[in-house]
Formats: C-alpha cells, structure tokens, sequence
C-alpha cells in the first residue's frame, strides 16, 4: 500500500490547475494540456477491464473441448460479453453524465472483480454457465463508455485525437488474455484463471481510486428523455455505423481468432492464442496513432482509407487461404486498419458532440459492440452451417464497403457545418 500511494504522490504531483484543459491554447503541448494521471488511470482501468472482456475467446478451443460445444455455442459464448457490453455501455454512457466517470467506473470494476472471483469459487461446468460469465465480463466492456470521457474532458479540441488514442490503446489488453490465459489455463486449469485474472484487476482498482479525478467542467444532469434527444440527431447514427465496423471488427476478431486458428490450421490453444495476441498487439498499438494522423489529416480522410482497406483486406481472409504465413498477415493488416480506424473515429466524435460526449461515448461504443457480436457469432453459425467461417468475413467486408459509401455521403456536410465550428480539421 506504501507503493501505490507513493505512485498517487508521483502522479498527483504533476496536476496541473483545474482549469487547465479549459484555458489550454493550440500551443500548448500534449502533456501539458490536461491531467496526466487521470490519463494514466483511464489508460489502465480500460486495459485491464479489455483483458477480461474477451477472456472467453483464447479460452474458447479449451472450454469448448471440455463442455462439449458446436461451433455456433462457441461463436456464442465468446460473443455475449461483447453484447452485453454494448448493451452496458448505453447505461454507463448515461451514469457517466449523471455521476461522474470516476464514481461510475469504480462501480463497474467492483462488479467485474466480484463476477470472476464467484466464476473462480463456484465453477463452471456448462453452456449457460459460460454465458452468465459472460454477461458479467460485459461490465468489463462497458469500461469503454467510462475510460473515454474520463480522460477526453480533461483536454481541448486540437489534442482530441491523441487523448481519446491514449486512453483508447487500453483495447491492448486484449493482447494480455490472448498471450497468458491459455498458458495459465494449461498450468491450473481454466477455471483458475477467473480467479488469476480478478488479482491484476484489484491493483488497478486501487491505483484507479487514488489518482482519477473528473475533469471541473462535469456537466449538469439531464433528464433520462433528453440522453434520448440525441438519437434524434442523423450524425449519432452515422458513428454508431462507423465504429460499429471499426471496433466491432477489431473485438469481433479478438475474440475468435483462437477459435479460428485452433480450427483452421490445428494450431494448440496456446499457439493460437499468440498468433492472435499479436494481431490484437497491432491493431492496440496504432490506435493512437489513428488518433494522431487524424488531428492532422482529418477523420474523415482517415476513415476513407481505413474503410477502403479493411473491406479488400476481409474480402481476402474470406478466400480462406491455405497458408498460416498468408492468413496471419492478412489478419495481421486487417486488425491494424480497424485499430487504425478506432482512434480516427473519436478525433470526430468529441468535435461534433462535446457537450454530450459521455451518452455519446455509450452510443458509439454500443454501436461498436453490437458490430463485434454480430462478426463473432456470425463466424461461428457460418462454421456450423456451411463448414466455414467464410460468408462471415465477406458479409462483414460489405459492411466495410457500406460504412465507407455513408462516409462519402456526409464529409460535404459535416465539413461545412460543425467542422468549420470545431476549429480543427475533420
């Protein structure tokens, strides 16, 4: 305890005024901008909460062989946390608004440390047993809707981008499930691993609790009608889109590339478990950097190419390729154009709904997660159904190639409208 509170005293250390972030000018420096423990604590709280929600997936080759499931139950179990947290994200994206970021990711990461340490006591001995987990895994996804706006308020428009990457790259936490739990699955069985995975979770509570802080700006509650009132807005629909396809293909193949490789090639789990942690490496790694390229070249130039190359890259991996080499370079690129993409979307989303950025992050990350399940579990009714998960990847493709004709659609407006408004490139 004695660390963690000299850690608190390091990072309080460097505070800046409350009032930084708002009186912040295009020459300040990134790290100067806003308040860099609280971005630190986003950073961690989402990369531990991201390693358990897709802990099902490098688990699935070991669960499915031991309970016996189909290819659809597999597609299934690994598809419900991300569900479930698209379904979370729409209440933490309201709580965020009305309680505060901090109160309400403490919140959640208690409910997730209790879950895995009940699945760890108890067990897990069937096909119901494995959705339960992972509804409450769904908690752990929801993080999102808490991690973004925790860190975006605290900054201004110009360093938007870098922020919501920073913050956003805790999505690389899907690489720490992917490398050690079949290993540690293999070493104490896969049950152990819920109860391994809640000790790195309590750390990060503590650390979280003693240096976030809400950004002064909080703002006022609404009424649950007007959280609603934005749907009404044609834009929110549109990043529901976009992110639906960025992230969802990113958290829909994190968690089935083990099933895939186990399938495809007979790989072990541990095996595939590192070929997909470093697919999800890649595509964690460049989110910021997506973030980045767009403060400077603009979102939607950004996502023009992303959308371009992640359709042509899926249209390729649905071909089924025979080489492991092929396959995992096509995954490897395919992962980190949706990576790339991720942090391109919330250089956007801040500039056009600031004001509601906390039930717009819950949106916008609900989008993204209904996209994850409907890719996970489509690859898995594709298996059972037609011995191959390839309609999936193409299906997925078209949603690509439409996300990129909508795209097209709105730049003339958006950029003559409130991107004239942002002051910064759209």
């Amino acid at each position: 305890m004695t660390q963690v509170q000299a850690l608190a005293d390091g990072l309080l250390a460097e505070r800046q005024p409350p009032r930084a972030a708002q009186a912040a000018t295009k020459t300040d420096g990134f790290w100067n901008a806003g308040h860099r423990p609280t971005l630190i604590a986003a950073f961690l709280y989402f990369d531990l909460a991201f390693m358990v929600w897709v802990l099902l997936g490098p688990l699935a080759p070991i669960i499915s062989k031991d309970l016996g499931l189909t290819p659809a139950q597999k597609g299934l179990m690994v598809a419900v946390p991300t569900l479930a947290g698209a379904v979370l994200r729409l209440v933490n994206g309201v709580l965020v608004d009305r309680i505060g970021p901090k109160r309400t990711g403490a919140i959640g990461q208690i409910i997730v440390i209790v879950g895995l340490l009940s699945a760890w006591a108890f067990g897990v001995s069937s096909f119901a047993g494995t959705l339960a987990v992972g509804i409450v895994l769904g908690f752990a996804g929801a993080s999102f809707a808490v991690a973004l706006p925790l860190a975006s308020r605290w900054y201004p428009a110009e360093h938007q981008g870098k922020a919501m990457g920073i913050a956003g790259m805790g999505n690389s936490g899907t690489v720490l499930a992917s490398l050690f739990a079949p290993v540690l699955a293999r070493i104490f069985g896969w049950s152990a691993v819920f109860g391994l995975a809640a000790i790195p979770l309590i750390i990060v509570f503590v650390i979280y609790m003693a240096i976030a802080k809400d950004a002064p700006d909080q703002p006022a509650p609404k009424r649950f009608a007007e959280y609603l009132a934005v749907l009404k807005e044609v834009d929110a629909w549109w990043f529901m889109l976009f992110y639906g396809v960025t992230f969802g293909g990113f958290v829909g193949l994190a968690a089935s590339l083990s099933i895939y490789f186990t399938d495809q090639f007979a790989l072990t789990p541990v095996i595939a478990g590192y070929c997909t942690a470093a697919c999800v490496f890649i595509g964690s790694l460049v989110r910021p950097i997506g973030g980045g390229v767009a403060d400077k070249i603009g979102g939607i130039t950004t996502l023009t190419i992303v959308y371009s190359v992640a359709a042509a890259t899926l249209v390729a991996i649905s071909t089924n390729p025979g080489s492991l080499v092929v396959a995992l370079g096509l995954f490897l690129l395919v992962m980190a154009t949706l990576g790339f993409g991720n942090g391109a979307v919330f250089q956007l989303v801040p500039q056009r709904f600031r004001k509601e950025i906390g039930v717009m992050t819950g949106l916008v990350g609900f989008g993204g997660g209904i996209g994850g399940f409907y890719l996970a579990s489509s690859l898995g009714f594709a298996k059972q159904y037609t011995g191959s998960p390839a309609s999936g990847f193409l299906i997925f493709a078209g949603l690509a190639a439409i996300a990129l004709l909508g795209l097209l659609s709105v730049k003339h407006r958006w950029r003559s409208t409130w991107g004239d408004v942002a002051g910064v490139r759209i």
